[in-house]
């Protein structure tokens, strides 16, 4: 994929200052990257919901077991995955139920039968390395 093109997909990710996120794979450990990406939405005041089935509470939001469990209507989020590849699909699939379709898959946790999934069920993804730590647009860049 072209710089250009990933540079339009990341810009429709961020599609307003009024976006809601969901961060799968949400951690309380402050070393690990799905907690470093969720501290990247709430520092550029993003509304960002954590989503890690084993807590309920990451940097001081409300944590959700799954995408199902979203605040409001679950296709109004834009949704990072940091999981093992092994898990992304199974994301994936709760993602599409729910209506969800766009998501940025962190580096290492996308897989060609993930990326096989969302085209097949019509998931626009961001995937294959760029981060939202050192590419996600600040309100300021919309």
């Amino acid at each position: 994929m072209s710089s250009a093109a990933v540079s339009t997909l990341i810009r429709e990710f961020f599609s307003s200052a009024e976006q809601k996120f969901a961060v799968v794979g949400a951690s309380t450990n402050r070393s690990k990257f799905g907690n470093k990406v969720l501290r990247w939405y709430q520092e550029h005041g993003y509304v960002a919901v954590p989503v890690n089935p084993r807590e309920t509470v990451i940097e001081s939001a409300v944590c959700v077991p799954n995408l199902s469990s979203l605040p409001g209507n679950p296709a109004e989020y834009h949704v990072s995955i940091i999981t093992p590849p092994t898990i992304t699909k199974s994301v994936l699939e709760e993602a599409h139920k729910n209506g969800i379709k766009r998501v940025w898959m962190q580096p290492d946790a996308d897989s060609s039968e993930a990326l096989a999934y969302a085209k097949e069920a019509g998931i626009t993804v961001l995937a294959g390395g760029p981060c939202v730590i050192e590419n996600g647009l600040s309100k300021d860049e919309l």
